[in-house]
């Protein structure tokens, strides 16, 4: 063997266990740049739409990973852990990190065909199978039994973003305390979001989000329908696009039936999110579920736009009600559109949130803080088999 061919075998091999490619880049990348700059050898198995290249780009190898965000064949998703077994088996991987409920599980049988790899499990939020409704209990009357197996597997950490996800796990015996970690957020590029006062529009109101009907996209709607009765003068918009894989996709037919009727426009999927909501008077999300913490929340606040979000665990770790924004009740309309039209009678009071949330997002939240953190945990699991810098080092 050459020597590149022996230096590429003797790297440590990291392993990112992801739903869909797309949620890699936005929410992970950073996290895997470091451990290559660290010395790892990095692959990142996902359900590929059409990002896989973007991902290959970045030095990073990609396994097309069969695996459904939200079906429950049990073919399918026995299938789905056989592959992610065999690629564990054929890596070997020193260190994996499983992203969301249904990566955890499949990794759990996965992991214990591959001695010695430390293991992180990421829980994102606690969405549709911890929410109201017969569907979500019959989900986890399924899922709890296995999830619970899943998070006492030796060497492995859980990850929370949120203080009151981690409580509601620790105290249902889901995970053991001592293997508990918080680290609110994926982060946010302070440079990237920014604030750019030049580019705001006056009275524009941005919802962006996948367009989910548990994301509040229907009280958005509703909300805009009661100012504009009202008499207020708001450019209410929806950015994001639909999601036929989630069972609580909106329909696109019911997304262009509004915008056609005018209660708020429609501009699909975008890439340029620091110029979207850099346009943003006001930056709304009004998820009914409880979330990790929003990744589009803490873009906004580090755009220095005011936020209006409903008070539910996820939102309360970005938005301080009063302080750079609003919290209302989920499933109301009528205070959503109250908070909305507060801020937009008040540009005093939009500017003092934004710069409140600028702030909080660089102070708390920014992408170097949560890579750092996670590089930590990654060491501490790893010991002496950690290649080379600390993390200090690696982040310098």
């Amino acid at each position: 063997m050459n020597k590149r061919g022996s230096a590429q075998a003797a790297k440590p091999r990291a392993l990112f266990v992801v739903n869909v490619d797309w949620f890699f880049l936005s929410h992970r990348l950073p996290i895997a740049l470091a451990l290559l700059k660290a010395g790892f050898h990095v692959t990142v198995a996902a359900a590929t739409t059409d990002k896989a290249d973007k991902i290959r780009q970045h030095g990073l190898d990609f396994i097309d990973l069969p695996i459904s965000r939200s079906g429950m064949n049990p073919f399918r998703e026995i299938w789905t852990t056989l592959c992610l077994s065999r690629t564990c088996r054929r890596i070997q991987p020193d260190l994996i990190h499983f992203v969301t409920i249904k990566p955890i599980l499949y990794g759990a049988f996965a992991t214990r065909l591959v001695k010695k790899t430390a293991a992180v499990n990421a829980i994102t939020g606690l969405g549709f199978a911890f929410g109201k409704g017969l569907r979500a209990r019959i989900r986890r009357a399924i899922l709890l039994p296995f999830l619970r197996w899943a998070l006492h597997n030796s060497n492995s950490k859980t990850i929370f973003q949120n203080p009151v996800d981690l409580e509601q796990f620790v105290k249902s015996g889901l995970v053991a305390r001592d293997n508990t970690v918080l680290i609110r957020g994926s982060g946010v590029d302070p440079v990237r979001y920014r604030p750019r006062e030049e580019m705001v529009h006056d009275n524009m109101v941005v919802l962006a989000s996948r367009m989910l009907w548990d994301k509040g996209i229907k009280q958005f709607v509703d909300a805009a329908r009661i100012m504009q009765n009202g008499g207020c003068r708001a450019q209410c918009v929806l950015v994001g696009d639909a999601d036929p894989e989630n069972l609580g996709s909106i329909p696109r037919s019911q997304l262009e039936k509004w915008a056609e009727k005018g209660m708020v426009e429609w501009w699909g999927y975008r890439d340029d999110m620091p110029e979207v909501l850099s346009q943003a008077s006001v930056v709304v999300l009004p998820t009914e579920y409880p979330e990790g913490v929003p990744k589009v929340l803490l873009e906004a606040a580090a755009c220095g736009r005011p936020i209006v979000a409903t008070d539910v665990p996820g939102c309360r770790e970005i938005v301080r009600h009063g302080v750079n924004g609003l919290l209302v009740p989920p499933h109301d309309s009528t205070a959503l559109a109250a908070a909305i039209q507060t801020l937009l009678a008040s540009p005093e009071l939009r500017e003092q949130f934004g710069k409140a949330g600028r702030e909080i997002a660089v102070a708390e939240f920014s992408e170097d803080i949560v890579v750092k953190q996670t590089l930590a945990l990654y060491q501490e699991l790893m010991g002496n088999r950690w290649p080379g810098d600390t993390v200090e080092k690696v982040r310098s």
